[in-house]
């Protein structure tokens, strides 16, 4: 395996216990056999780049030092654990997630990305992982690493063919509080809209609230999920009214990798239904809707925007 670390310059710049402790990865990594590069020598001598993720001082870096930003060949935007909590706690899987794009300067915004590749952080009990990746037009790779016989297979992914909601899982997210009432409302609207009242004894659909986007993204590309959209930015005036934050939204590095769902066929969209358009960057709040073919789209995209523009969170 091989493993690139974004810059010298930030690896050292976590302090002398961390270097300390990154010497260590670095010598137990390369006497398993594993390869390990810096971009900032390996990459960025050759085509300078800018590197996005939270963490650096403005939210960039440009490589090799000293490089001039509008020299930069691609744009690089990194989300280096995406899932923190659950991985800590040993819930669920985290992803490493990176999606690179010609450099267009401040204009540069997902729909740029012409590569993005994603990474399970498996649980520590768990010893299958997998890696999947796409270049713009040409298709999804993905496979499946055993950790305890060290080996690599092909694994096949394919969304959901459903036609409705019904029996599958479905969702809009609501992971912290502040505005869960107004989220779960939105939630039931949209299902009892495509499936009608609740029925005794009977689960219409059924939801999974991964927190992690690329997770969210990966159960959409897999075909366990059929529906998941996150709207928490559209919460703010009413968090604002209620005299609180708004806590933790999505941000662009968390949709990174979505190119590999829309290689796939899922349909991925903003919460207006048009093309995601976020610019590349740490701050800005994204709001986003996945669908897992245009079938399940029709039966919920019209109830999700009718809840939208009924609670005022969308003006046309």
């Amino acid at each position: 395996m091989k493993i690139a670390f974004f810059g010298l310059t930030i690896s050292s710049s976590w302090g002398n216990g961390h270097a300390t402790l990154l010497r260590g990865l670095f010598k137990a990594l390369t006497t398993r056999g594993h390869r390990v590069d810096f971009f900032e020598r390996e990459i960025a001598l050759a085509a300078p780049i800018v590197l996005i993720a939270e963490g650096i001082k403005e939210g960039k870096a440009i490589m090799p030092n000293g490089a001039d930003e509008k020299d930069a060949a691609w744009r690089i935007i990194v989300d280096p654990i995406d899932g923190t909590r659950g991985l800590m706690y040993q819930k669920r899987s985290a992803w490493i997630l990176t999606g690179v794009a010609p450099n267009r300067g401040e204009e540069t915004s997902l729909s740029d990305i012409e590569f993005a590749i994603q990474t399970e952080i498996p649980l520590v009990k768990q010893y299958l992982s997998d890696t999947v990746w796409a270049f713009r037009g040409k298709g999804v790779i993905a496979e499946r690493y055993d950790r305890i016989n060290k080996s690599a297979s092909k694994l096949s992914l394919r969304p959901s063919r459903a036609a409705t909601i019904e029996q599958g899982f479905a969702m809009i997210s609501r992971f912290f509080p502040g505005a869960r009432d107004i989220l779960a409302e939105i939630d039931e609207e949209i299902v009892r809209g495509a499936l009608g009242n609740p029925r005794e004894g009977k689960a219409q659909c059924f939801e999974d609230q991964y927190i992690s986007t690329g997770g969210q993204l990966y159960e959409l590309i897999a075909g366990h999920d059929r529906f998941v959209a996150d709207v928490r930015p559209l919460m703010r005036a009413e968090m604002t009214r209620r005299g609180v934050d708004l806590s933790i939204c999505c941000h662009p590095y968390d949709l990174c990798t979505e190119l590999i769902a829309r290689e796939l066929g899922v349909i991925v969209t903003n919460e207006r239904g048009l093309r995601l358009d976020a610019p590349l960057d740490v701050q800005s709040d994204v709001s986003w809707a996945g669908y897992a073919n245009e079938n399940i789209r029709d039966q919920i995209e019209p109830l999700m925007l009718s809840a939208l523009k009924n609670r005022r969170l969308l003006n046309f």
